[in-house]
Parts: structure tokens; sequence; C-alpha cells
């Protein structure tokens, strides 16, 4: 299949994205053109995908993207077999687009990658004039129910389903698990992994290292909101904490083996109510104990498989006690580490999924081609998921 691929939210070294849909792909053979912010994010393309450089989409300008996004879609969109978008913006690319691809006599199949709950995320977007938040909610869902009507869709939560009247399949967010067991943790490296904001509790996981500070040594990864980047710098500078930026996905995971404790600070917010945090998820993968605040799913980790420990919301005492504890009872350490990876290996790992994932979008463009020979249009409906795949349960 030849596939494109298509962010303009997102940066191009994402797990997801990346390094485990695209790399699922070409495992399988499949030619796979990438279109992302690379000059924006000051990254280059990997070397073994054809990439093409999009504006990025942040705050409130976001039309030079969407004119970008649209154009590239028009151009190339009947050259793919399939389009994957990542984003909920380029939604409002594809109206004329799809008349163009009809008009040029080769519509792609197109899908839709669901990958948070758009509407809740608005509650979080401080640079979204409150007043704007509630209109802007019900337009996001009624471009879902739209997308549903014209697009495939692919959820990354099973939760995601109850946005959807049509169950879709389930590209769950996991993490690729080291075969072998990881190094047992140490006592003195606490880490975080993944992007810093607000919601995502920076100012809770400044002030636990600074409560760690200097009996431990706390390494933070991941790029951060403007309003926490200057907090975080001077906490680099200060020596609470190693701040690291961004790192690409392999980069980053490289860091965690042998930590004492994986961070997930997590604020009480709607769009993380019904998601599992990816970052504990991949501490469980490489033999790290969770200490993570009590959103459900990562709550439900660490209650099923004994990986950690859960501190409350907004806490910082209580999240560097907890770091303090693990410290103090190596047995209990070692124990939540290799229960972690045994369920990450058993339950959440992305190699068992990964050709689902393909077969989906292969069955998909087998579909469309097949209707297109008999009648011009897909014989499937726009919702239904192909056999083999694991859809969402029905709300």
């Amino acid at each position: 299949m030849r596939i494109l691929v298509v962010t303009v939210v997102h940066h191009p070294e994402d797990a997801r994205i990346l390094h485990r849909e695209i790399a699922a792909l070409r495992r399988h053979g499949h030619r796979v053109v990438y279109a992302a912010p690379f000059a924006a994010r000051e990254v280059a393309p990997r070397p073994y995908v054809k990439g093409i450089d999009l504006p990025r989409a942040a705050g409130r300008d976001r039309r030079s993207a969407l004119r970008a996004a649209r154009t590239l879609l028009a151009e190339r969109g009947p050259q793919a077999d399939v389009v994957l978008l990542h984003d909920p913006e380029l939604l409002l690319a594809l109206p004329g687009t799809l008349r163009r691809w009809r008009r040029a006599g080769h519509t792609p199949v197109t899908v839709w990658d669901v990958h948070e709950d758009t509407a809740a995320a608005l509650a979080m977007k401080r640079w979204l004039p409150r007043p704007l938040r509630p209109p802007l909610r019900l337009a996001v869902r009624a471009a879902e129910r739209l997308a549903e009507r014209h697009l495939r869709l692919l959820l990354a939560e099973d939760a995601y389903q109850r946005r959807f009247s049509r169950p879709h399949p389930v590209v769950a967010n996991l993490a690729t698990v080291p075969p072998e067991p990881p190094e047992p943790p140490g006592d003195e490296r606490v880490v975080y992994l993944g992007h810093l904001s607000r919601a995502r509790g920076a100012p809770e996981l400044i002030e636990t290292a600074r409560l760690l500070t200097p009996d431990f040594r706390v390494e933070v990864i991941g790029g951060a909101d403007p309003d926490m980047r200057g907090p975080l710098t001077e906490a680099d500078r200060e020596g609470v904490l190693r701040w690291h930026g961004y790192l690409p996905n392999d980069r980053a995971l490289a860091l965690l083996s042998g930590s004492l404790a994986g961070l997930s600070l997590l604020r009480d917010q709607a769009n993380y109510r019904h998601s599992r945090p990816t970052k504990a998820v991949e501490y469980m993968a490489h033999g790290v104990p969770v200490v993570t605040t009590p959103t459900p799913l990562a709550a439900e980790l660490i209650e099923r498989y004994g990986c950690g420990l859960v501190v409350p919301y907004e806490d910082p005492a209580t999240a560097a006690q907890a770091v303090r504890h693990l410290r103090a009872d190596r047995q209990m350490r070692r124990r939540a580490a290799s229960r972690g990876w045994e369920a990450a290996l058993s339950d959440l790992n992305w190699a068992d999924r990964a050709t689902e994932f393909v077969m989906c979008l292969e069955t998909w463009a087998k579909e469309a081609s097949a209707g297109r020979t008999t009648t011009g249009r897909s014989t499937s409906p726009a919702g239904t998921a192909p056999a083999g795949t694991r859809p969402g349960p029905r709300s």
C-alpha cells in the first residue's frame, strides 16, 4: 500500500505515529510518505521515510498549517491508497479536498486516528478564551459525528467509543517491551517521561524534585508548554532536576532502565479520566516502579499488577514520600519493577498488536478497491471494524 501520514500538531518523532504505526507499516512492506512539521520542530525526517515539511499548528495560529495541509492532501491524496490523519484540526481540510479527490477519479481510504478526547481537552488550552470553550466543545462533537459518517476511525482508548455511534477498532497506546528482563531499579535516580504542562503536573513535578534534592537525582525528559519552560530551566540551573528537553522516543526510553521510580503526576482533568498514561506503560516495560496520581486507568494498572504506588492529585509531599518509601524497601521496588515488566510483556506489548493495526488498514484499502471496481464507491459502511481487529465496547 501507499500510505500518506499527516500531522500538523504532533511532534514528527511522536512515539505513536513514527515509532509504532509507521514502523509497523514499514515492517509489512508498505510505502509511507510522512507529512509533519519537521522544520518547526528542528528535526529531519528519518532516512527510512519520505518526509514532507508542513507548518506547525500551535496556539491560535493554525490557519497557515491548515492551508498547507489542504494543499498537500489535494495533491498527494490521489497518489495514496490510505491517508492517515492524526489531528482533529485536519478534519477542517477535508470537505473541499474530498470533492477534489472524487473529480480526480481516486478517493483514498481516509482514516482519522483519534488520539484524545478533543472536546474535553479544550478545557486545558490556556490560549483559548474561556467563553469560547463551550461552543467549541459542541462544534467538536458535531465534527466527530460528521467524521464518523465519512471517514474510518481508529481509537487510542476503549473509552473513546462512547463518543461514537458505531464500534471502531482500538489501537491502544502500548509500549514496545524488551523481551529480556531489564536491569533492577536502583536507589537514587527518578525519571519523568512525557510532555510537560500544568495539566500534566509539571509544577508538582518540580516541587517533588525540590523535596527529593539532594538525596535523589531527578531526570526529566520531554518538551514543555511555553509557561513551564522558565520554571524548568530555573530548576535545572539550580540543580533541582536535570531537564533533557525533548528527545526522540528511542533515545528517551534508553534513559529509563535502572531508575528507582517513574513519575506520572497528571491533574484531575476530564481528558485524562478515559486515558491510560503512555508513560506509565513505558515505565512498566522498562522495569521502573510507577508513582502516579489516581487517574482511573493509571490507578487500575497499579491495582491490577502491583507495579507501583498511587498518590493524591497535586500533592508533591506525598509523591516525594512515595519515592522515599520505594528507596527504603528494596524488596518492594524490585517486586513492583518485575511485575510491571511481566504485565507489559504479556498484556501491554505493542509487538502483539502491530500486525492487527496494519491488517486493519489493509482490509479497508482492499474493500475500497473492490468497491471502486464494482460500483465506484466503498461497499462497507464507514464505521465498521474489519474482521480480526478489536473494536471498543459499545456504550
